[in-house]
Formats: structure tokens, C-alpha cells, sequence
């Protein structure tokens, strides 16, 4: 991995935090079902933006970092589903959504900042 690249850095510190999530979930709160889906979006993101690196083509680049995106999106959903079922409390929320809303947002600006060099 680079080590300039910030999304390649946030996006496996992000699978790496969402995969000790899955074990608190798993382990503490059986919760099950919702760990495995959370698990499988949020490191997702990764392997999407660790895939983009090879990308054959400008818009292959695009397409693996909008897929990115998308599983950033999801991971988001799940994210709120736990707390507001009340399997996160605030502080366990806040910190890990926080850094998917700001994976979210770098991914965009890449998106929009190469479709735009396109022209």
C-alpha cells in the first residue's frame, strides 16, 4: 500500500475498526445477523479502493471507487439501524460514523474530481 494515498489509509483502518465492531457485536450483544451485514459492507470499502489502485481504464477507476461508494453507503445504514436499535450506545456510534461520513465524502470528491478531468 501507499503510503500517501489517505483513502487507501482510512478505508483499512476503517475495515479494521468495523471488524473489531463485528467481534463487540458478535461476542457482547449476540447480535448476529446485522454484525455479519456490517462486517461484509464496511470492509468492502476497502477492497474496493485497494482494487481501484490497478484499474485498467480511468472509468474502471471510477466504476471500483463508486462501488466503494455505494458499500460506504450501506455501511452507513447499518450503522444507524444498530443505533438506533439500541446495540450502539452515542460514543460507540459517533466516533466509527463519523469516519465512514468522511470516507464517504473523500471518495465523492475523487469521483467528481476525476469525472470532472475527463472534459
Amino acid at each position: 500500500m501507499r503510503a500517501d494515498n489517505q483513502i487507501l489509509i482510512d478505508s483499512k483502518a476503517f475495515a479494521l475498526r468495523i471488524i473489531n465492531l463485528y467481534r463487540f457485536l458478535k461476542d457482547e450483544k449476540q447480535v448476529y445477523v446485522l454484525s455479519k451485514q456490517v462486517l461484509r459492507s464496511g470492509t468492502s470499502i476497502g477492497a474496493n479502493v485497494r482494487e481501484s489502485v490497478n484499474a485498467q481504464s480511468r472509468m474502471d477507476f471510477v466504476n471500483k471507487l463508486n462501488i466503494a461508494l455505494k458499500e460506504a453507503n450501506e455501511t452507513e445504514y447499518w450503522l444507524e439501524l444498530l443505533h438506533e436499535s439500541g446495540m450502539l450506545d452515542d460514543n460507540q456510534f459517533g466516533s466509527i460514523y463519523d469516519d465512514c461520513n468522511k470516507i464517504v465524502a473523500t471518495l465523492t470528491k475523487i469521483i467528481k474530481t476525476t469525472k470532472g478531468s475527463d472534459k
